[in-house]
């Protein structure tokens, strides 16, 4: 949390895309290859970043994302692989969902891995070691000194 502290909410909303689209993506597409509403999510992200759109235009895509989560009911990796890209996605609007990839996208792993019957203390485990190399992955593209960090209130 405190790493995510330094960083503009456009280099969290880089990082996250990124990992989703490397990690958490193959975990939705494995169960829903035809739903294209959380890699559309990202994509929404990507071109709010780049300024192609604008976030009146991105939003509804995003809820997209969450409504495909909603829909996975039943389904705990897809269900977690959703809120997850969902979430991450909502970084370009606040920058606090970013914990959201934590929450859900290393719980995602961890089912995928171990699957759900596996004892809990694994589970958390495992969900741990995935937010290690969460965190490795943002600190290979943290900024030094980063100009404007986000203003996040965790609320905890």
């Amino acid at each position: 949390m405190r790493l995510i502290e330094t960083q503009s909410k456009e280099t969290l909303s880089r990082w996250e895309i990124d990992y989703c689209q490397q990690v958490i993506v193959p975990l939705w597409c494995k169960y829903y290859p035809y739903d294209q509403r959380p890699q559309n999510a990202l994509n929404g992200a990507r071109e709010w970043l780049t300024g192609a759109i604008k976030l009146t235009q991105a939003k509804p895509i995003i809820l997209e994302c969450h409504a495909a989560a909603r829909e996975a009911e039943g389904n705990p990796v897809a269900q977690a692989s959703a809120r997850a890209i969902g979430h991450c996605a909502s970084t370009i609007h606040s920058a606090q969902h970013c914990i959201g990839l934590a929450f859900y996208g290393a719980i995602a792993v961890a089912y995928e891995q171990l699957g759900t019957d596996a004892p809990f203390a694994e589970i958390e485990q495992f969900a741990a070691q995935e937010c290690g190399r969460m965190e490795g992955a943002l600190r290979a593209v943290a900024v030094e000194g980063e100009e404007s960090p986000a203003k996040i209130n965790w609320k905890c």
